[in-house]
């Protein structure tokens, strides 16, 4: 049994993948080297790079399993995979901890201002604390968009922080749901009303494309601030920009953007890059050892459940 992995799982995970396979590495090929290389597997280890469309499925003509080491499936056409009986098994839930910690990192860097201090000291040797008055997030409203395991991890931490949270689920969820995880329920008009800071954890699908525009930027308070941890097409950039450029929005933070995709890395082009209210990190949410474990083992578990190779 031959075995693709193209993003990084924990080694000792990859070592266990050994034992049973013949197994090759290939990090992050563009699509089009995918389609190229990808006919002898019959295991697609990956996490969200590159799409996996008709055209790669095509290629695929061995394939039998896909393992998605993260919670998001928009990248890959699940009916094209269907019909040919490919069996996709993502991971939610297991990066939940890493990425909620990351969202809380980045509400407290815009919050404090830290990375752009941090910038001044050590690149223009400037020292002047008076210029940043930051805000503390006791007290203040989070409206969390996406009340799964990731949102609830995320209120539970701003709970701790002192904050009152809303939660809006796209999907819908009884008010008592909410209430039981220590969170107002509100809908979105609402989340962008009362919200100092709205995070987001849904995933992208054609009801969440877009949801965060002009549109609903305008109604949010002034100097608001938004971070996005889950897809990048649901924040629309260029209005983003726009809301930040002239000041009526606080800051912008995320962790995804619209083209970062491996296969259009070299041509990144959001106004965004480069502006003073903004900071970014690179899909990184779940990066960590601990999650990459989790990840990894389920993901191992999964594929020896539908294949069975170590029988």
């Amino acid at each position: 049994m031959k075995c693709l992995v193209i993003d990084y799982i924990d080694e000792d995970i990859y070592r266990e993948f050994q034992k049973y396979m013949e197994v090759d590495l290939m990090m992050l090929p563009t699509k089009q080297t995918l389609i190229k290389i990808i006919e002898p597997y019959e295991v697609l280890i990956m996490r969200v790079d590159p799409e996996i469309d008709e055209e790669v499925l095509k290629a695929a003509k061995n394939l039998r399993f896909i393992g998605v080491c993260s919670t998001g499936l928009n990248h890959i056409d699940r009916a094209a995979a269907e019909k040919r009986g490919i069996i996709i098994r993502n991971a939610p839930g297991m990066n939940a901890n890493g990425v909620a910690e990351l969202t809380i990192c980045k509400m407290l860097e815009l919050a404090r201002s830290t990375i752009q201090s941090n910038y001044e000291v050590q690149d223009r040797r400037q020292w002047n604390k008076y210029k940043y008055l930051g805000i503390e997030l006791a007290g203040k409203t989070v409206g969390i968009i996406g009340f799964g395991s990731i949102g609830q991890r995320v209120g539970e931490l701003c709970r701790v922080f002192g904050m009152h949270v809303l939660a809006y689920n796209p999907h819908g969820r009884p008010v008592s749901y909410f209430e039981e995880r220590g969170a107002e329920a509100a809908d979105l008009d609402t989340i962008l009303r009362r919200s100092d800071f709205i995070t987001i954890h849904a995933p992208l699908t054609d009801e969440t494309r877009g949801m965060i525009s002009a549109q609903e930027i305008v109604k949010m308070k002034f100097g608001a601030f938004v971070i996005n941890m889950s897809r990048g097409g649901i924040v629309v950039e260029q209005d983003m920009y726009a809301a930040l450029i002239s000041g009526q929005l606080g800051g912008y933070a995320a962790d995804v953007m619209e083209e970062e995709f491996a296969g259009r890395r070299t041509s990144m082009s959001s106004p965004l890059i480069g502006c003073d209210r903004f900071i970014v990190s690179p899909h990184s949410g779940g990066q960590t050892k601990d999650s990459v474990y989790r990840i990894s083992r389920y993901i191992f578990d999964a594929c020896n459940e539908v294949l069975h190779f170590t029988e």
